[in-house]
């Protein structure tokens, strides 16, 4: 093995959450119920009882400073405020669960990329992928990239698992092309592909026969994840040698499909599939896919052999008994390449963390490349899910979107300005995360305070599996929804996300650690302004605009505690800005929306990565 390995080529380039929204069911004019799934309190607003511990909202303090809509929707004004249905705290259905033109976006790439001459075909292997399976920033990268390369020519499949919740309506020219067998702990398990079309991008989605990937929710069913994902990965390659299937590139993330690099060498390899070189990309080095020899052996393979600490065992568990092996660090050894999602989060994984001597011993082939965000799939000038369109050429439509929201959420809003982009005294901060310590929850309970206190407004929307944290955070929900200036939203909505970093005057992202962060990204290109702890990759995409040593790169609002004085620090100068500048606040909102955080330009170092491992023929 190690010498097959060594025989392929290693230099890499140098520069290289759904909880189940149901709608309203009505029961009567005065007593509407909205359903969703583990309910657990009853919530009393002014005019409906809404029964939830995920979305708690009240109609906004008829005192409290608001727009006059009525005058406005009478008035017939370039801004098309007399078009738009507007929404309340009150409505049966809720604004984000509107109808839309279509759910699935069919996406073209920029009309101005560039083909390559020398085209690949590239498979990638992944839990998840935006829209249908997304619960963190993995389904949007896989769905960005692979979006990215297609639009440069090549051709792209994506394997994900048919789980049990994807919405089989969200596929276009879904159909069955394979029935095939797949091995998992001393059987054969009957297994249908299926081809179908996500947002443009083709997808090949597997489908056991078994009880695997059943349930409501992409993670958490009834089902051994980590067994599941074992016969996922040696099913995507057993789907490639009955088909005779031989892409150039097989590009896996994250501990999910680490071990199919393992099947690939030493099984696979010697059967017949030759052509493919492995790639493998880590989003977030805190998972590791720890499993037991006795469940590795589950795929085919023999875990004992793979218990070395120069092949796949758990450096934390030498010595112990039993040992244990990774599959995330079996996934580094095996590919022929190895990513992180920036190059500020490549170093920090180098210096600590127990993978830092693997990846050290295998740096030749060990990059970081920055993630992009879909720029199709997020455009305030196109997004169907915006009550008003706007870009960075003419960005007053986005005041529009932000009454639109704080009327939907019940919260104080001030006057809107007819014809031109004019900050009113309150910002908006959005917070859009997953609920877990990486995300800084501590600076997340916080800011809900803090920004209140300085007169702001404040939208939480997130979830979390953590029943310690979702208890601290329906507290802080029972404490803040009731009033004009904070909503904690304990759910995840795509459409929703959407709307809110359109709204939003500023994007708070206070992350312990992040590999890269998208949230920043996207609420760059949605005007935001970004508010950020220096870590990772946000270290790579947000500058101070304060920093004299390169005060062309300003774009956001950069601490680097973990305190809340350092935050404060952070969210006391962006207010200042805000209130105190409102020329310079335009001109900062005009240039995020005008950097270009696209994969037009990341895809190209991934192409240029996969070129140097590629086998010619």
């Amino acid at each position: 093995m190690e010498a097959m390995l060594h025989t392929q080529p290693t230099s890499i380039p140098s520069n290289c959450f759904s909880n189940s929204l149901l709608l309203p069911n009505r029961k009567s004019k005065s007593n509407i119920f909205y359903c969703f799934y583990n309910i657990k309190k009853k919530v009393k607003t002014l005019n409906h009882d809404f029964i939830s511990h995920n979305f708690k909202i009240q109609a906004v303090d008829t005192n409290a400073p608001q727009l006059d809509f009525k005058k406005l929707e009478g008035s017939t004004t370039k801004s098309g405020y007399n078009s738009i249905s507007w929404p309340s705290p009150e409505d049966e259905i809720p604004f984000w669960k509107r109808e839309v033109p279509s759910w699935d976006i069919t996406l073209e790439g920029p009309v101005d990329i560039k083909k390559d001459s020398d085209l690949m075909q590239i498979v990638h292997v992944t839990a998840e992928m935006a829209p249908i399976a997304k619960v963190g920033g993995l389904g949007d990268v896989v769905s960005g990239l692979a979006r990215a390369c297609l639009s440069r020519g090549h051709k792209v499949d994506v394997f994900l698992p048919f789980y049990e919740c994807i919405n089989k309506q969200h596929v276009k020219d879904l159909a069955l092309v394979n029935t095939y067998d797949s091995y998992h702990d001393g059987s054969w398990v009957s297994t249908n592909a299926y081809r179908g079309v996500v947002s443009g991008i083709p997808v090949i989605l597997v489908e056991p026969s078994n009880h695997f990937f059943k349930g409501q929710y992409v993670y958490g069913g009834s089902y051994n994840e980590l067994e599941a994902y074992l016969f996922f990965s040696r099913a995507c390659l057993e789907w490639m040698q009955v088909t005779g299937t031989q892409p150039d590139i097989i590009h896996v993330h994250e501990w999910q499909t680490g071990a199919l690099p393992l099947l690939y060498w030493d099984m696979y390899h010697h059967l017949s599939l030759k052509k493919p070189r492995l790639v493998l990309t880590i989003h977030n080095m805190e998972h590791y896919g720890e499993c037991s020899k006795e469940q590795f052996s589950k795929c085919g393979l023999d875990g004992s052999i793979y218990a070395t600490e120069e092949k796949a065992v758990d450096d934390r568990t030498i010595g112990h008994n039993p040992e244990r092996i990774s599959l995330l660090k079996g996934g580094i050894v095996y590919s022929n390449a190895v990513v992180t999602v920036s190059p500020t989060y490549l170093k920090e994984t180098l210096c600590s963390g127990w993978l830092a001597g693997t990846l050290i011993r295998h740096r030749e082939k060990y990059c970081g490349i920055l993630n992009g965000i879909d720029t199709g799939m997020w455009n305030p000038a196109t997004d169907i899910f915006l009550p008003a369109k706007f870009d960075a050429h003419n960005i007053e439509e986005k005041k529009t979107c932000k009454h639109f929201v704080q009327r939907g959420l019940g919260l104080a809003s001030e006057g809107h300005p007819m014809g031109s982009y004019a900050p009113n005294k309150v910002p908006l901060v959005v917070c859009i995360t997953r609920l877990v310590p990486q995300k800084g929850l501590h600076l997340i309970t916080h800011a809900i305070k803090y920004v209140k206190e300085i007169g702001g407004q404040m939208v939480v929307l997130g979830r979390t599996s953590d029943s310690r944290v979702e208890r601290e955070f329906e507290a802080l929900a029972d404490l803040h929804n009731n009033g004009s200036s904070i909503r904690i939203l304990l759910m995840y909505s795509e459409e929703l996300s959407h709307m809110l970093y359109a709204a939003a005057d500023m994007v708070l992202v206070p992350s312990i650690y992040e590999p890269c962060g998208l949230a920043q990204l996207i609420g760059m290109r949605y005007g935001a302004v970004p508010v950020v702890r220096k870590t990772g990759g946000l270290a790579d995409t947000v500058f101070d605009m304060e920093d004299q040593s390169q005060p062309e790169m300003g774009n956001g609002f950069v601490f680097e505690g973990i305190d809340e004085a350092s935050l404060n620090w952070a969210l006391d100068r962006a207010f200042c800005y805000y209130r105190e500048k409102p020329n310079e606040w335009s001109a900062i909102v005009q240039k995020v929306m005008g950097i270009d955080t696209s994969w037009n330009n990341t895809a190209g170092k991934y192409i240029d990565l996969y070129k140097s491992v590629r086998v010619r023929e």
